[in-house]
């Protein structure tokens, strides 16, 4: 019989590398979208149309909706993928991000349990439940949470939910708590990709200058297309139960910024401290980075690296792509982009 997937959030980065992955499995999959007057299926145009690949509108915010699409489909795998993902922008939309990212999880569950009690169900959770606490460094399962911002806090509603319903229920349902993950797929207002494509504009002589925010902030970046096998891993399983995926390493926003301009060939050379640091280049002496404020968080995640030792053993899971491998996927992807703009 044939796996049935369905996925939220399918026209976002991880969305996309899922539904490729699973149709190389031979799985039917069922993608949620919601209704927009200017097209959002940028990431998955190159599926429409395949064959067991399909589209359904809908929101997370729709139990209704929901409850029917699961009827319909009656899937054997869900992903719950959607969210209000954006940390900073979450500061700006509290209530919004709690509705969509933390009931709407909530609603999915309840659409599972009373439409197909069988399906084996996938929540994305975050790095972010941690908090960054330095002292709980590499972060595991059993480390306690702490989130910093209204997307952390309603991933950790998401989170316990999911574990409620397992326990409560007996369904199959599993939390990756997976930290960064990138891609040439990320969206243009999370800090790698905005600096890739910075970066790029600025080498094709488009722009002048990459403004951001601490760049002292520590984060395991890993590469989505490796995640997605993983979070496909997870529901492979006799049980259900709750993985952290990560690299096991951690880098600075700064040093992600120097990588990516050592790619175009451009060596970054730093001067001043806090707001006042600025990155010029160091054969010309153009100023090519600075600092602004209105980038910082108003709570900040100074440090966030993954223990990936359970899912490694007993997922069999391990990232493929290494940090400066990431780093270069993007950029040359972005110098494409500005090529052919």
């Amino acid at each position: 019989m044939q796996n049935i997937a369905l996925v939220t959030g399918i026209t976002g980065q991880d969305g996309s590398y899922l539904a490729e992955f699973l149709l190389s499995k031979n799985y039917a999959v069922h993608g949620i979208i919601r209704r927009h007057s200017t097209p959002c299926t940028e990431r998955i145009e190159h599926l429409i149309g395949a064959e067991n690949f399909f589209l359904h509108y809908g929101d997370l915010t729709d139990s209704s909706n929901l409850a029917n699409l699961v009827r319909k489909i009656q899937p054997t795998e869900v992903y719950n993928l959607a969210a209000q993902s954006h940390v900073g922008i979450s500061f700006e939309v509290p209530e919004y991000t709690a509705e969509v990212t933390g009931v709407g999880t909530l609603k999915l569950l309840e659409a599972i349990r009373q439409n197909k009690p069988d399906a084996k169900f996938y929540q994305a959770s975050t790095s972010e439940l941690f908090g960054g606490l330095p002292e709980t460094a590499p972060q595991s399962e059993l480390t306690p949470f702490y989130p910093k911002s209204p997307y952390g806090a309603a991933k950790l509603y998401a989170y316990w939910i999911t574990k409620n319903y397992r326990e409560s229920y007996n369904l199959f349902a599993a939390n990756g708590i997976l930290f960064n993950h990138e891609s040439p797929r990320r969206g243009e207002d999370f800090v790698t990709r905005k600096i890739t494509k910075a970066v790029a504009k600025i080498f094709s002589g488009k722009q002048e200058k990459l403004s951001l925010g601490n760049l002292n902030a520590k984060r395991d970046w890993g590469f989505a297309g490796d995640y997605v096998e993983g979070m496909w891993k997870i529901l492979q399983q006799d049980k259900a139960d709750d993985f952290v995926l990560a690299t096991g390493e951690t880098h600075t926003v700064r040093e992600f910024v120097e990588v990516a301009f050592a790619e175009v060939g451009i060596k970054i050379s730093w001067r001043g401290v806090g707001v006042e640091e600025k990155g010029y280049n160091a054969e010309t002496g153009k100023l090519l980075v600075d600092v602004n404020e209105k980038f910082f968080r108003p709570a900040e995640v100074d440090l966030l690296l993954g223990n990936p030792a359970k899912a490694e053993k007993i997922l069999g899971w391990q990232r493929k792509t290494n940090f400066r491998d990431l780093v270069k996927m993007m950029i040359e992807s972005d110098l494409r982009s500005e090529k052919n703009s």
